[in-house]
Order: structure tokens, then C-alpha cells, then sequence
């Protein structure tokens, strides 16, 4: 029934076969054994999907809310011992990854040594629940309102740059929608996804201008560097650009339409008992983030 479920919630084999860490063909078979026990066609192949039958979704309708009880109360039980212990499942964006750092990461491995973390950084969206991830990290104003969330970061803020170099030989644009007639480095999640819309803020009233990319790529690090070889203007989180900044690498602009917003959460479902792995992370987060700004203030 769990591989079931698996292949459900993945919509695959070969993507069930990789939650689970078992073979395709294992897979493959659990499902066909579970077919010929009910008699039924529960999953309908085809050479690029796989999906349910009738037979399947209602299956897996009822399935799925006692497979997270009994999940649950296995996790109860392994939290008897004194430790926190088990696998955290965590899914994060590659720029909230940025964030946080290896110190979050490091530090919390040490104090809870029988905490394994599988951590998956991807800029692809996903359904935390659906996708069997224990929690997520996402900006706050995107985290649905049914989801528990815990600060990860501060406020963050957006910020125009260019090198000297372009300003110099290109000018300063003096609005947003100036920056249609400049050479702009864009940045978008995945191949798939629209580019980005750069988003401002003027007289309480926030708009997006569409700008003309001549780089479009997924790589917010590489578009940073384009920017320092002077090639165009680009859009960057203020703490990644600071150091260049301070070195007069690289030049803001457009700071009165830079508003900040609500930075990085922790999120995970308020349906879900959290297990005593995910608790023992988010009194770490909390912590770690004492200490860092206490270590700001020095």
C-alpha cells in the first residue's frame, strides 16, 4: 500500500522507485501483486505518464489518511528513546539556501547526531504534503495560509545593480520603467517558467515592470557576475550583492522603490502532528537565529 501511494503521489514508477530507495522493478511488482490481489487495474501506464484508474483514486482516497496514522504513530513510538532521532525530509529553493547557509545545516547536525536530513534544493514548486516532504522553506507571502511557518530569515530587500562600467556608458535609470530601454540580466526558476517580473514599490503602491533580458538564466550567482563584467543590470537580494557593493564592484540604484518584504520560512502542515525531528529543528532554527543577531549587534 505504501509503494502504492508512492507511485500515486510521484506519478511515476521511476520516481516512486527513488522516494522509496527500492528498485523500478520492484515497484513495478509491489503494484502488480497489489492489482491481481483486488482484482482491479488501479494505474494506468502509458510510455510518458503513468495515472490512476477510477479503482485507484478511490483506493488511494482511502488509503492515504491511514498510511499518515500509521506513519505517525510509528514516529511516536521511535520518539521514546531520549534522543530526537530519524529522517528529515526538508524541501528548499536554491536561493533560500543562500540564505540560511551551512551554518544552520552544520550546527544542527552536530547537536542531533541521529537526525538524518535528506534536503532537497530545487526551484521546481511542489505540494510539500503530496510530495512526502516533512517541511519546506519558501518566502513567506507564497506559503499557503493552512501551514504552520517559523522565520527563517528577516525581512529581506531587492536591489538594482550594474557596474560602474555600464552606468558609465549606459547612464542611470532614474524609474523602474526606464529600465526597458537598458540591457538587463534576468533570472527564472526553471527552464519552463516566465522570467521574472521585477517588482516595485512607489507611493504605497506596488507594481511589476516586465524588462528586456538579454541573459535569461535559472543561475542568480551567474547573473551577478555578469553584472560585475559590466554586461547589464541585474535584480539581487542585498545580502548577496553587499560584498561587491562595499567594493565599489558593483553600484545600487532604484533604492527609494525597494521596499522590503517578509523573507524565508519554515513551513509545514497544521493537519500534521510535527514529528519530535522536525520540533528538534525548529527550536534549533530558533535558537540559531538568536545567535545570529546577537552576533550582528557585537
Amino acid at each position: 500500500m505504501a509503494t502504492f501511494v508512492a507511485v500515486a503521489e510521484a506519478k511515476g514508477f521511476r520516481a516512486a522507485s527513488d522516494r522509496l530507495g527500492v528498485t523500478h522493478s520492484a515497484v513495478s511488482q509491489a503494484i502488480r501483486r497489489l492489482e491481481e490481489r483486488l482484482g482491479v487495474t488501479l494505474v494506468r501506464r502509458t510510455t510518458r505518464s503513468v495515472h490512476l484508474t477510477g479503482e485507484g483514486e478511490r483506493l488511494y482516497a482511502a488509503v492515504r489518511p491511514a498510511l499518515d496514522e500509521v506513519r505517525a504513530a510509528v514516529a511516536a513510538v521511535g520518539e521514546l528513546g531520549d534522543e530526537a532521532r530519524g529522517t528529515l525530509r526538508i524541501h528548499t529553493s536554491s536561493v533560500a539556501e543562500t540564505m540560511f547557509g551551512e551554518s544552520l545545516i552544520v550546527s544542527f547536525l552536530m547537536e542531533y547526531p541521529n537526525i538524518q536530513l535528506d534536503l532537497v534544493v530545487s526551484d521546481v514548486a511542489i505540494d510539500i504534503v503530496a510530495d512526502g516532504y516533512d517541511a519546506g522553506i519558501q518566502l513567506g507571502e507564497v506559503i499557503d495560509k493552512d501551514m504552520f511557518a517559523v522565520p527563517v530569515t528577516g525581512d529581506l530587500e531587492l536591489t538594482v545593480v550594474a557596474a560602474p562600467e555600464y552606468i558609465a556608458r549606459r547612464g542611470l535609470p532614474v524609474h523602474p520603467r526606464d529600465l526597458t530601454q537598458h540591457v538587463c540580466i534576468n533570472w527564472h526558476p526553471t527552464g519552463e517558467s516566465p522570467p521574472y517580473r521585477w517588482e516595485f514599490s512607489e507611493n504605497g503602491r506596488n507594481f511589476a515592470v516586465s524588462v528586456p533580458a538579454r541573459v535569461l538564466s535559472t543561475n542568480a550567482v551567474l547573473n551577478r557576475r555578469l553584472a560585475v563584467a559590466g554586461l547589464g543590470i541585474t535584480l539581487a537580494f542585498r545580502e548577496h550583492v553587499k560584498d561587491y557593493l562595499d567594493r565599489g564592484e558593483l553600484v545600487s540604484m532604484l533604492e527609494k522603490f525597494c521596499e522590503p518584504f517578509p523573507g524565508y520560512y519554515l513551513y509545514y502542515p497544521q493537519r500534521r502532528q510535527a514529528s519530535r525531528a522536525l520540533r528538534a529543528l525548529i527550536e534549533h532554527l530558533r535558537r540559531w537565529r538568536r545567535s545570529a543577531r546577537i552576533g550582528k549587534r557585537r
